[in-house]
């Protein structure tokens, strides 16, 4: 047996097309909206089974999760029917949100980019109204003066170190 594929990996798979296939069924019947079954992960004691589905449309995916953990033993059952296994696993439908997720990100990475010199001039415009606002233009000035003492301070430990002499490398002859 190869390393890294075991028994419930292949009943994972299994589950994965039956599972998918009843989903299907119940779509086309008009049971529940139209998703799809995207991945299932069973316990190492064969008791569990996680699927995840997707919805097409987003705002249908919380609903019908709702709607398929309602249905589950009536899969379970089908499933006992289809598939030859001792005992069908207890099945716990979550919905799959890396689609959407990835929707998300390519809209964002589809968003218009602007200059790093127009942000930090955006930036800059906005601190100083609040700033000016809240009154503490004076706080932003003295920050500076800190920073020096700061280095001042590092510089002077720096100095008053003793500074470590080496030992000379060994080189083989």
């Amino acid at each position: 047996m190869r390393a890294g594929f075991h028994r419930t990996d292949r009943i994972a798979a299994l589950l994965r097309r039956e599972i998918g296939a009843l989903v299907h069924d119940a779509v086309r019947e008009k049971l529940i909206p139209s998703v799809s079954v995207s991945d299932v992960e069973v316990t190492r004691d064969l008791a569990h089974a996680t699927v995840y589905v997707t919805a097409r449309l987003g705002e249908q995916g919380k609903p019908t999760v709702k709607e398929l953990n309602e249905a589950a033993w009536e899969f379970r059952r089908e499933l006992a029917q289809r598939v030859e296994l001792r005992t069908v696993p207890a099945l716990h439908f979550k919905y799959d949100d890396s689609v959407d997720r990835g929707e998300r990100i390519e809209t964002l990475l589809r968003e218009p980019v602007l200059p790093v010199a127009a942000v930090a001039a955006a930036k800059a415009a906005t601190a100083g109204e609040s700033a000016a606002a809240s009154g503490k233009v004076a706080a932003k000035k003295a920050a500076p003066a800190k920073k020096v003492a700061v280095s001042k301070t590092a510089a002077a430990r720096k100095s008053a170190a003793p500074a470590r002499k080496r030992a000379p490398r060994k080189t083989a002859d």
